[in-house]
């Protein structure tokens, strides 16, 4: 039997454990052309909100019935395809469950950095690391001495922002939830100063933080947070916006400060960015952050919950902030 993360319900904001069901399923036979995977991580991530909303997105929303959609990482244990054979290491889109029986279209790569964890493949070598690395470069376009401030800084792909931009020669900063995820901005990350949003008088820690503006803002949360940031640009800033965790439902759309003055005056520009448009790069992008991993110069956390019946509240737990680092689900 197969076990699997069944959707049930559409949520209203964030997904809650009682949207969620497991089911048992047989594993299907093989068609011509497929393989079937044995998943070993299954990840978490921010964005399945926009995935099961209602509202439009960037992708179809995962259907009422249907295997929750999540990117995995496992072993080939069966394969009718000629170029996919047994034991090869993948990841790709193979959902919420213990096996996977796929076209080999859902397939991302073939994991080849065996001698790095394999849950990275996830997070700091998957799309969060190659969102980090590809956002920042290509929308920032960052320089030396520079003030890079990210939002969520703590997160999967904030701590890899601010470690990217740092490795470019950038003064980075970051924005999170509390002592605990500031003092790791600093310590484990290497952000030369953090701010927690939770404290009072968050424009004056970001003045004090940033005194000379700031050059790029990595988006992550949208909302109050931002509002603050905006006024705080330097001339000629660049804006990449990558998630809007901060907006709880986007029905009714939410009020808050217009921003298209603060571009002007700074002649500044905002450009948002979702991995999906460019796969073209995926593979480089991953090369360089093993490569930055391997020396020590990238370094991640990870938040592993055991066993598939975890799944249901997972999503929740990491907008409550229960997560110390990219949360993934190990088989």
């Amino acid at each position: 039997m197969n076990r699997q993360i069944i959707l049930t319900s559409r949520p209203t904001g964030v997904a809650q454990a009682n949207n969620f069901e497991i089911r048992h399923a047989d594993d299907p036979i093989l068609a011509d052309g497929q393989i079937r995977v044995a998943n070993r991580f299954l990840s978490v991530e921010p964005a399945m909100r926009g995935w099961i909303a209602d509202a439009g997105n960037y992708s179809a929303p995962v259907g009422i019935g249907e295997v929750m959609r999540s990117l995995a990482v496992g072993e080939i244990v069966e394969s009718r395809h000629p170029d996919y054979a047994v034991g090869t290491i993948v990841t790709g889109w193979f959902g919420w469950q213990e096996r996977s029986a796929v076209e080999v279209s859902a397939v991302v790569r073939r994991v080849t950095e065996i001698d790095l964890p394999l849950s990275l493949a996830l997070g700091v070598l998957g799309i969060n690391g190659v969102t980090a690395h590809l956002a920042l470069t290509m929308i920032g376009d960052p320089q030396p001495g520079e003030t890079v401030l990210v939002s969520t800084a703590a997160g999967a792909v904030g701590s890899a922002v601010g470690q990217i931009a740092t490795i470019l020669g950038c003064r980075a900063v970051g924005i999170a939830g509390g002592p605990t995820k500031t003092g790791q901005c600093r310590t484990m990350f290497g952000y030369a100063d953090a701010v927690d949003y939770k404290a009072p008088d968050l424009g004056g820690a970001l003045d004090r933080a940033c005194p000379t503006g700031i050059d790029i803002y990595f988006d992550n949360t949208a909302g109050a947070i931002s509002d603050t940031v905006y006024p705080r640009l330097a001339l000629g800033a660049r804006v990449v916006i990558c998630g809007t965790a901060s907006i709880p439902s986007w029905d009714p759309w939410p009020q808050g400060p217009r921003i298209e003055r603060y571009l002007l005056l700074k002649r500044a520009r905002a450009q948002g960015f979702v991995i999906f448009d460019h796969q073209d790069r995926y593979a480089a992008s991953v090369a360089q952050l093993a490569t930055w991993v391997r020396s020590g110069e990238l370094r991640y956390a990870e938040d592993i919950l055991e066993g598939i019946e975890e799944c249901p509240d997972a999503l929740a737990g990491l907008y409550r902030g229960e997560n110390q680092g990219k949360r993934v689900i190990r088989l």
